[in-house]
């Protein structure tokens, strides 16, 4: 396995969408704090790739950091600050937030590399190169240290090993 996922905010958003359709809202009117990143993973070729929404984010605000096996990432998306706003309705989340993957051992995080475009984090790590498949050659442990030629009436001489 590449990774383990643990988002702790998973629950408050399940629970925060469960008390909208007891209460027959489908949504709010004051803001809530974000609850989660949203992810997909996969592996292409020689590399583990992951991209997480982060939309509205400001790229600056984004931290990537590795413990270990553990890449940790936190964003923060902030309330828009407009001046002599009345607000009507407010539902998009804001806050900061973090997300913590549990990488296996087989990635290089030495080399992982990052981007931000259209509110989408990409995290590409390469495989390390220890972990990568490779072909062994098998060599006899019997092979004779000299081959004879025989020779049969009527044929060509033919080699034994």
């Amino acid at each position: 396995m590449m990774l383990t996922s643990y988002d702790p905010f998973a629950a408050t958003s399940a629970a925060f969408r469960a008390l909208d359709q007891l209460t027959g809202r489908s949504g709010t009117t004051t803001a809530r704090p974000l609850a989660g990143m949203p992810m997909d993973a996969y592996r292409v070729g020689d590399n583990f790739v992951a991209h997480f929404d982060l939309p509205g984010v400001d790229p600056g605000s984004i931290d990537l950091s590795v413990e270990g096996t553990t890449l940790t990432i936190s964003a923060e998306r902030s309330v828009p600050q407009i001046e002599g706003a009345q607000w009507q309705v407010a539902e998009r989340p804001f806050g900061s937030y973090t997300r913590q993957l549990v990488l296996g051992r087989s990635l290089d995080t030495d080399r992982l590399e990052a981007s931000y475009h259209d509110g989408v984090l990409t995290v590409s790590i390469p495989v390390a190169e220890k972990a990568k498949a490779r072909k062994i050659t098998v060599t006899r442990a019997d092979t004779p240290a000299a081959v004879e030629a025989h020779t049969i009436e009527g044929e060509q001489p033919s080699v034994e090993s």
